[in-house]
């Protein structure tokens, strides 16, 4: 989801935590993966879709 670009929001209204729970779990993948934004995870996450 946050590949395709939906804001937290979007993504707590489909799959129902809170927004902050949301935010808390992006958190998280940008530091795993050492981006400093959304746009640099959300690219990688749509070549490995188009890969598939």
């Amino acid at each position: 989801m946050l590949g395709t670009g939906l804001s937290n929001a979007e993504i707590a209204a489909q799959l129902h935590p809170s927004t902050g729970t949301v935010k808390a779990h992006i958190s998280s993948i940008l530091t795993r993966t050492n981006c400093t934004n959304r746009v640099q995870t959300a690219v990688p996450a749509q070549v490995a879709a188009l890969l598939d």
